[in-house]
């Protein structure tokens, strides 16, 4: 019995529908975010139950004609859990398909972009395409990273639309180390990174950047996370270290405290065990806990 994953294991599976995938909460209602981060986490840990089956197939319902997976039918604009998505069918034959339909869309699709002003407030190049949030808004970081990842993970880290969106991270870095939504100068100023932004900035740029050019984010994140213990913020760090061989030796330790913490705080969403559990289980960022192929 593991302490931590036996744990984690058990509470997605009490969120787990009779009708397919996952609720965001024990009480909560169906949420295709949700599902698709349980299945990846479920996946990690080896369970073998037919729910992440029927949840995968639970998400081909919620795809949309050109391929998208939105937040919910009301709010088709809301794509962003699309490469989510990509993430939990990758190794089944059952769902190539549609994964397939739902990278097309990702390949086809940036953020708002327009030239740079000289000019302008903020200091980053507007001009480089990412992903965004919501369609028809600017590229930001985190869906920007977790795109390059779905990518990644389908073996298209080299498509052009990956490139560019590597670029777009690089240019987002701050000059000091780090990434944080989006932004780096405002004003002439300098703004702060976060420690969820940089570990997942960093987990989707491993293996295709120079350390060189990612040497000042990973000092920043090894010395920002000792002190963090919010499931966001130590699940993306502990990935994003590892990616690049810089996991920390506590880091199995600091998951199991911020565990404990829902004693204090409530019990975490679906989506933020999922990612604990995978801080725990990959070594080595999120593509190592995708080694699953092909069942």
């Amino acid at each position: 019995m593991d302490p931590f994953v036996d744990p984690c294991v058990e509470e997605l599976k009490k969120r787990s529908l009779k009708d397919g995938g996952f609720a965001s909460s024990v009480k909560g209602g169906y949420r295709p975010d949700s599902t698709g981060w349980a299945v990846i986490a479920l996946d990690a840990a080896g369970v073998d139950d037919p729910m992440i089956h029927l949840a995968r197939s639970r998400l081909v319902s919620d795809q949309q004609k050109d391929g998208r997976i939105s937040v919910s039918p009301a709010h088709p604009e809301a794509f962003w859990p699309t490469s989510v998505v990509i993430l939990a069918w990758q190794g089944s034959l059952a769902h190539k398909e549609p994964q397939s339909l739902a990278l097309r869309f990702l390949m086809d699709t940036s953020g708002a972009h327009w030239p740079k002003d000289p000019k302008a407030a903020m200091a980053h190049d507007t001009s480089i395409k990412g992903w965004s949030w919501i369609e028809n808004t600017h590229s930001w970081v985190d869906p920007t990273a977790l795109s390059i990842q779905a990518l990644k993970v389908t073996g298209h880290e080299k498509h052009q639309r990956s490139a560019e969106a590597v670029s777009m991270l690089l240019d987002r870095q701050l000059p000091r180390g780090g990434w944080n939504c989006g932004n780096t100068m405002v004003f002439g100023k300098e703004l702060r990174p976060m420690p969820d932004s940089t570990g997942i900035a960093l987990d989707a740029l491993s293996g295709i950047v120079p350390l060189k050019r990612i040497q000042d984010s990973i000092g920043y994140l090894k010395k920002r996370i000792r002190n963090v213990r919010s499931p966001l913020s130590l699940g993306w760090g502990i990935l994003g270290l590892g990616a690049w061989g810089e996991r920390p030796a506590e880091a199995s330790k600091w998951l199991m405290e911020c565990w404990r913490l829902q004693k204090r705080y409530g019990s975490y969403d679906t989506s933020l065990i999922g990612l604990i559990l995978l801080a725990h289980l990959a070594p080595s960022g999120l593509m190592s806990a995708m080694g699953r192929k092909d069942i």
